[in-house]
């Protein structure tokens, strides 16, 4: 059965192996693999994703083997990443409470959210992949937000990697704003594994230091009491499926959730790792 996967990238930077991971899955399955990002500029990976020389500092060893860095950099170079769809111009934003003509506006958001509804029915599924990128432009991004929306809603599976997770977690129905992962089991980037210092994006000279905000505990919140944070602080691989989302806390998780969302479309899996 032929399927077609929208991939979600940053324009500020994506680790180069979580995307990687997924397309060799996806590729060897035979599925389409769509890219967006969020104004339609062409993505590129992070520079130190495609050096196996890269240390990282909290686990004190490099995170990007040979072969991996000379399939990354394959990937970002080729034209697969050319031309992606525009969330901007794709999803509506919507409208301050303030702007003239409120109700009218507001009125016409949902409209076009409703498009955006029949829209997906051409995919199978979504894909938020990681890197330090998804903090600037994915994380809080009201139209990314609509479109994990509008997934759920349509009971689609959405893999989401790293500091991408966040989008899970932020993306919330305006009516009641209740997280979408209360009561589900996810995995992220652990406070363990968080930088000290050095967080970057791509094209931008700016080292933010540690990242802004600690995924781990925003999703120990969302998750609530009858959910769980996995950290698996020490396990070199943490990937959690508890339908329909898929998490994979960091770089080495990126080939095994690509696999398991896999699994998901082609035999059902709704459960692992917990």
């Amino acid at each position: 059965m032929s399927r077609t996967i929208l991939i979600v990238l940053s324009e500020f930077g994506y680790w180069g192996e979580e995307l990687v991971g997924p397309l060799a899955a996806f590729d060897r399955q035979g599925y389409q693999s769509v890219i967006a990002t969020p104004t339609g500029k062409r993505a590129h990976a992070l520079p130190p994703s495609l050096d196996p020389g890269y240390v990282d500092p909290p686990l004190g060893r490099s995170v990007t083997t040979p072969e991996v860095a000379v399939e990354a950099r394959r990937v970002d170079e080729s034209n697969r990443l050319d031309d992606p769809l525009s969330l901007a111009d794709w999803i509506p934003e919507r409208p301050y409470n303030s702007a003239d003509g409120y109700l009218r506006k507001v009125e016409a958001y949902y409209r076009e959210l409703g498009r955006v509804a029949d829209d997906i029915a051409r995919y199978d599924a979504l894909v938020i992949v990681g890197g330090s990128g998804p903090i600037v432009d994915l994380a809080n991004n009201g139209r990314v937000h609509d479109l994990v929306l509008a997934f759920v809603r349509a009971g689609k599976p959405i893999l989401a990697e790293c500091y991408g997770i966040a989008c899970l977690a932020f993306a919330r129905d305006w009516e009641d704003r209740a997280s979408i992962l209360w009561g589900k089991h996810v995995t992220g980037h652990c406070k363990e594994y968080d930088y000290k210092d050095g967080t970057g994006f791509f094209g931008v000279d700016f080292n933010m230091g540690p990242p802004p905000y600690p995924l781990e505990y925003i999703l120990r919140d969302a998750t609530g009491p009858d959910g769980r944070y996995h950290g698996n602080v020490g396990k070199e691989t943490s990937v959690i499926v508890d339908y329909p989302f898929v998490t994979a806390r960091s770089t080495p998780d990126s080939y095994p959730a690509g696999e398991k969302l896999v699994e998901v479309l082609e035999s059902g899996l709704r459960r692992y790792g917990w």
